[in-house]
């Protein structure tokens, strides 16, 4: 575990892709983030020590898998403040969304409609578009202001009696906004609507307590937090978790079942069917552990410098041209830019020469590229393990790129 003060040398020897590739500049951490050792040896745990299934055998190793995939289940629930109840394990946030987009939509009429912003995620956008499809229901959005924030004024104006759901991100993947959830969750059970919360790109970096925040429901992933692939959280509140139907069924997930008829166990088993992705739960629960055992007050200034160092030192650049907020304030660790006149994958792929590792392409938010007038842009996003020399390797690889195509 890393100091208490968050010394970046300690901490990257948590994480052992730092040692296979002792050069590599990784900002792609809104895509997906390293994987400390710890998560790694609890999952190793399990494959060599305890595999078996969980909640359904009798003997040791069955009640030792289940014990630990049960522990991280509350390690998880902490985390966020929440009850063990309210925590379902998923496949990711897609999933969890999709969960809530099938079941939330089942209930609504012809007409009623569904408030997003134009910053979502399509994982954030196409399941509610599929479901209108599907429902004839109405979808909204709540327009950026010219700096890519949300523009608060006209959220009122967008509802009416037959608004039903809002659902927004809590950080931009794309802009690194952070949205004003207190503002959001006032306007929305004020309307009595059902108020749900993308946390994927804040979760990481953020304290996240649900209880304040008070949202309805609340999403996010295992990989972009130090943990595994494949593993996600549905958060929701245990009366409305009751009352949402289950997208999947299978084993594990019923109460009783004829051959015509079935009830299903209550959440957050009805929502876990067939064998789950254990290995991932366990490594999830070790992620956990590492975030609870480092200064993430620190970890958070920290970021907060990296990201301040960068937007200062791209926007004295001519050729970049910045998306979304200039300034730290509000803003997550996730900076997005074109290169004028150069395609975003030819920035990505010069980058890379020099193991400079960044995403590039319209990630996974074309609606948001497209309001911002460009298909697509590199981005870089930052977690505990980067340093301002992180931030120095990427100038001077952009300045090759300008060297590369303009001079």
């Amino acid at each position: 575990m890393p100091s208490r003060t968050h010394d970046i040398s300690l901490v990257k020897k948590d994480f052992p892709i730092f040692e296979y590739e002792a050069n590599l500049v990784y900002l792609d951490n809104a895509s997906t983030s390293q994987t400390p050792k710890t998560v790694t040896q609890a999952m190793d745990e399990y494959y060599e020590q305890y595999r078996a299934n969980t909640h359904r055998g009798l003997y040791k190793i069955s009640e030792m898998a289940t014990e630990k995939y049960e522990a991280s289940r509350e390690k998880v629930a902490n985390f966020i403040h929440a009850e063990n109840e309210e925590i379902v394990f998923t496949k990711g946030a897609t999933h969890s969304l999709n969960i809530l987009a099938y079941g939330l939509c089942q209930d609504l009429r012809p007409g009623d409609e569904i408030i997003l912003t134009e910053m979502e995620h399509h994982s954030n956008l196409l399941p509610w578009q599929q479901m209108a499809k599907q429902y004839e229901l109405v979808l909204k959005f709540i327009p950026l202001t010219e700096d890519g924030r949300l523009d608060m004024s006209v959220i009122e104006d967008l509802i009416n009696p037959k608004t039903k759901i809002l659902s927004v991100t809590h950080m931009s993947n794309v802009l690194g906004t952070i949205n004003n959830l207190e503002k959001l969750e006032q306007i929305a059970h004020k309307h009595d609507l059902i108020f749900i919360v993308d946390a994927c790109q804040s979760i990481p970096h953020i304290h996240i307590n649900v209880r304040q925040i008070n949202c309805d429901f609340l999403v996010f992933s295992g990989h972009k937090m130090l943990g595994p692939t494949g593993i996600g959280v549905l958060y929701g509140k245990k009366a409305l978790l009751e009352k949402l139907p289950p997208l999947e069924f299978g084993g594990h997930m019923v109460a009783e079942a004829s051959f015509h008829e079935a009830t299903w166990a209550d959440s957050p088993y009805k929502f876990e069917a067939g064998t789950m992705n254990i290995a991932g739960v366990i490594g999830f629960g070790a992620a956990v552990d590492y975030l609870e055992g480092i200064d993430r007050e620190q970890m958070m200034k920290h970021e907060k410098e990296l990201t301040t160092y960068a937007l200062n030192e791209l926007q004295k650049l001519s050729y970049i041209e910045i998306h979304g907020p200039k300034t730290a304030e509000n803003k997550g660790g996730v900076i997005s830019f074109n290169v004028k006149g150069v395609h975003s994958h030819d920035v990505a792929e010069i980058l890379a020469r020099d193991n400079i590792a960044v995403r590039a392409g319209h990630h996974c938010a074309m609606p948001l590229m497209s309001k911002l007038g460009c298909k697509n842009s590199v981005r870089v996003s930052f977690y505990l393990y980067n340093e301002m020399a992180d931030i120095d390797k990427l100038l001077e690889g952009l300045d090759k790129v300008n060297k590369i195509f303009f001079k």
